[in-house]
């Protein structure tokens, strides 16, 4: 069940402010009998939730007297208090990313052959974010049909977020496309490639139907290749990303000349 100390309150806090709204001006005395706060905690108890603006004092009466904020202007100032705090908390852990991100690109890559890979739909599509997100230099994408297991207008937004954030890093992407491939876009995402990547000086998009799988090329060292259902047509069983400069090499080989004869895109 919701309480007080969800939005921040210690418990003798959370049990002053609660006595208050029933006694109504009260004494720091009067208020530890009714809430059970000891009296030797009731001050400071008292001093915290008046920082909190949950409280107002009667300053000329003696005893001083307190009263509750009402209900609603007192939750909503917790509320504002907690969502300045995470606005910190969120600023600061955007800093340690930032200071992590530097110190560990520093690092010298692993250069040796190394694969994995991802089974199921979700899992392919994490996959390869993840490593068009690792892009440095080179982005080459070849997509011959949509597959029928994924929702094709979140998945192009997805993917089109990350080749954006590709191209602020100064990666130059080439996206080969068949026409089927290219109509099964949804309007909203064509309208994203038109105001957004076809106006990039390092992005170039065309249209060549002689290409019957799905694969990416990272940084000319890393290729993602999509495999498909071998039980079901049209369908992609998962991905596999093998990092291997010569395999690469000799996949952008083959890549090289259907690019050349592919027709540019008028989005």
């Amino acid at each position: 069940m919701a309480s007080l100390r969800d939005l921040g309150l210690s418990e003798y806090e959370a049990r002053a402010y609660r006595s208050l709204l029933t006694t109504g001006p009260t004494t720091a005395k009067e208020l530890s009998r009714a809430s059970d706060v000891p009296m030797g905690r009731i001050y400071d108890v008292l001093n915290s939730i008046e920082q909190y603006n949950l409280v107002r004092t009667q300053t000329a009466s003696r005893p001083k007297k307190y009263v509750a904020v009402e209900p609603t202007t007192a939750l909503d100032r917790l509320l504002e208090d907690k969502k300045r705090e995470l606005e910190e908390k969120a600023d600061q852990y955007e800093s340690i990313v930032d200071d992590l991100a530097d110190e560990l690109d520093a690092a010298e890559p692993v250069e040796e052959q190394f694969w994995t890979a991802a089974v199921g739909p979700d899992e392919t599509i994490d996959l390869l974010l993840e490593r068009l997100a690792a892009a440095d230099r080179d982005i080459v994408m070849v997509s011959s049909h949509p597959s029928p297991q994924w929702d094709m207008q979140a998945v192009s937004e997805e993917i089109n977020a990350q080749l954006e954030h590709a191209l602020d890093r100064g990666v130059s992407v080439d996206l080969l496309l068949t026409r089927e491939m290219v109509g099964s876009m949804s309007e909203a995402v064509g309208q994203r490639y038109r105001e957004t990547l076809q106006q990039r000086d390092d992005f170039d998009v065309r249209t060549y139907d002689d290409v019957t799988g799905s694969f990416n090329i990272i940084d000319g060292v890393e290729v993602c290749i999509q495999v498909p259902n071998p039980l079901s047509s049209g369908e992609a069983f998962g991905m596999i990303d093998l990092k291997d400069p010569e395999f690469a090499a000799n996949v952008h080989e083959e890549f090289v000349p259907r690019w050349e004869d592919a027709d540019p895109l008028e989005f």
